[in-house]
């Protein structure tokens, strides 16, 4: 069925696997066609946003996959429900969802991918990429087979993107979620797990999805810890996020949930205002530069334990658009939520398209597994 599509997981390849239907394959593949037209489907993107990427993967389609793709778009602020009619492999979309989906006139919406050729599913071309250029934002997609075949998975890269003009100034919210438009822009070290990963949905479901460090070579051969019992040492790992808008924090959460061998013994917040033009020259610098000023000061850390650091321990409250996350000597965070107030700041940054590989968006579709 079309869900595997969005599955979280690699595809997989099960040589004696099959179904009343035919070979079992880890991904969409429709029937040979003998009819007019083509095969397409509507997917409904698990964080709205700005799409800049997409892959369509075609692992272990050999000699059945999708000769061609095309992917078409739109922006549904109201989306309509529909009911699912359970796993229907092996028959078409019944009549009435067909005409559930025909209210939606996908086939008129713009085109992200024109029709391009996709590769086999061979190990060393089935990732076919996409470079978008469509700044637009997206909420659903449609992606069309040409006219038929197979595709193991789709992967759609961007930046999230919130509808911020029904939001009040008063309310507070997650400013650095993924959903809300955050970013990753660079960090130290991501030898186990992606610093982006902190922003996701919900909490992390294992350590896989959560930030982790390697273990620093400069730790001492002998640890001694400060009046607080907090450890001193000469190293530390730091990831840098974009705030989805700047705003005003009033709560830091720092989530070490399934870390219990290797949490980080200490970790701080810095944060600063920046322009697009100060945030290209940080980018280059590798965030050597920059006016960091500290929002919470250097706090002892707890194994598998959600950490609330509200106003008492917080600097006094300014518009910040950039934060900093610094841990001591290294370890694993699984959540970083910075609540507060979304203000207006005069030629604050707006999340384009980062300019480091450092920084490459979360799946947009993967996020909605979580």
């Amino acid at each position: 069925p079309a869900a595997n599509l969005l599955k979280r997981e690699t595809p997989q390849f099960i040589a004696d696997a099959f179904t009343d239907f035919g070979k079992w394959m880890d991904g969409w593949e429709t029937r040979r066609k003998r009819t007019a037209g083509h095969d397409w489907c509507v997917v409904q993107l698990g964080v709205p946003g700005r799409i800049h990427g997409v892959d369509v993967d075609t692992s272990f389609f050999t000699g059945n996959h999708s000769p061609c793709v095309s992917i078409q778009a739109t922006c549904l602020d109201d989306p309509p429900t529909f009911s699912l009619e359970g796993d229907r492999t092996g028959m078409a979309a019944s009549g009435t969802q067909l005409a559930a989906v025909a209210k939606l006139g996908s086939e008129a919406w713009p085109e992200l991918v024109g029709v391009s050729e996709l590769k086999p599913g061979y190990t060393d071309c089935c990732h076919n990429y996409f470079k978008v250029d469509f700044n637009h934002r997206v909420t659903h997609l449609r992606l069309n087979m040409h006219p038929d075949g197979g595709i193991s998975r789709l992967r759609v890269y961007g930046v999230g993107q919130r509808d911020w003009s029904s939001d009040s100034t008063h309310q507070d919210v997650d400013l650095v979620a993924l959903t809300n438009g955050g970013v990753c822009l660079g960090y130290s070290d991501a030898h186990f797990g992606h610093p982006r990963n902190m922003i996701g949905l919900g909490r992390a479901a294992n350590m896989a999805d959560g930030w982790e460090t390697a273990r620093r070579l400069d730790r001492p051969k002998e640890l001694k810890v400060d009046q607080r019992g907090i450890l001193q040492v000469p190293g530390e790992e730091w990831a840098v996020f974009r705030l989805g808008r700047p705003g005003v924090v009033s709560s830091v959460e720092v989530d070490t949930n399934h870390f219990k061998g290797n949490f980080p013994d200490s970790c701080r917040v810095e944060a600063c205002t920046l322009t697009p033009e100060d945030e290209v020259r940080c980018v280059g610098t590798r965030w050597r530069s920059g006016t960091w000023q500290m929002l919470l000061p250097p706090q002892k850390l707890r194994p598998h334990h959600r950490h609330l650091y509200g106003e008492a321990v917080l600097a006094p409250p300014r518009a910040v658009s950039h934060v900093r996350l610094i841990i001591a000597p290294d370890g694993g965070v699984s959540r970083l939520r910075l609540w507060g107030r979304p203000v207006p700041i005069t030629a604050a940054p707006t999340n384009q398209q980062p300019d480091t590989q450092q920084s490459a968006g979360r799946s947009f579709i993967e996020a909605a597994g979580d």
